[in-house]
């Protein structure tokens, strides 16, 4: 079992919503924590809310423009040690249709949600097979598991996660690294307002859905309980595991006049 006290838990996408949380649930628990996302004042802020600041430490970056994930993660693991815990959390969702989708937003979701999480968890896995431990955590989707409109490129991107993550398990496991992936559906952050949208900008408003989600709080609650019982993929979903079911059990083209039939941002 992964428990989290004396740990150094290297969080990215730390600044808000799922991240946040998983920042002070972690803290709590007694980890040693590294922080990183794009804005370094959200990120103090967050360090300001865990339960020990003092054994918090920032690394700001940008993973859309990641250039030297060893660099990155050199830099990571002087703030405490040696990382022992990667949360692959930072991620951009998608709110355009597949004909007003430019290419630029599918490479820059594709750089945040599926190429940092496999360069970071590849710069480290060396040291974790040396050491003969290490554990990995993926914040997917259920988008992992099913298609929508208007998540083209959101879809093929948690999908590939799955892919990537559980072909490493085969690999790494017997070598002592462990790898959790957790898929929550409706969470109440901001994930559809800093959605792409046309042009690549911001969508800028929430739905309704999100609005009526989980707590972040009660979402990292489920995926460290999820760590700790070394889980190796949890679904974190109330009505949003339907459609799952659907995909599932059922033929593909019921499933595709089932979604077709959903209204979506």
């Amino acid at each position: 079992m992964t428990q989290l006290a004396h740990q150094i838990v290297w969080i990215t996408g730390a600044s808000s919503g799922i991240g946040e949380a998983l920042a002070v649930a972690a803290s709590r628990r007694g980890a040693r924590l590294v922080l990183s996302a794009r804005r370094e004042t959200e990120l103090e802020r967050v360090r300001q809310a865990c339960a020990r600041p003092d054994q918090v430490a920032l690394l700001p970056v940008d993973l859309a423009a990641l250039e030297d994930a060893d660099a990155l993660t050199r830099r990571a693991a002087a703030c405490f040690g040696p990382i022992d815990v990667l949360v692959n959390n930072a991620g951009i969702s998608q709110r355009t249709a597949l004909l007003d989708t430019d290419m630029a937003s599918y490479r820059r979701l594709f750089e945040v949600d599926l190429f940092a999480p496999i360069a970071l968890t590849r710069a480290l896995a060396p040291g974790w097979v040396e050491r003969g431990a290490g554990h990995v955590v993926v914040v997917s989707s259920v988008f992992g598991h099913m298609a929508m409109a208007r998540r083209t490129g959101y879809a093929a991107a948690k999908h590939a996660l799955h892919g990537f993550f559980d072909s490493a398990r085969i690999e790494l496991e017997p070598r002592g690294v462990r790898f959790t992936l957790a898929c929550p559906g409706f969470v109440r952050t901001n994930i559809s307002v800093n959605a792409l949208g046309p042009g690549g900008q911001p969508f800028g408003r929430s739905d309704h859905d999100i609005d009526g989600g989980m707590p972040p709080a009660v979402c990292a609650e489920k995926i460290w309980r999820a760590v700790e019982a070394d889980r190796l993929e949890v679904m974190i979903a109330g009505i949003e595991r339907v459609p799952v079911w659907i995909k599932r059990y059922l033929p593909l083209r019921w499933y595709t006049a089932f979604a077709r039939r959903l209204k979506v941002n």
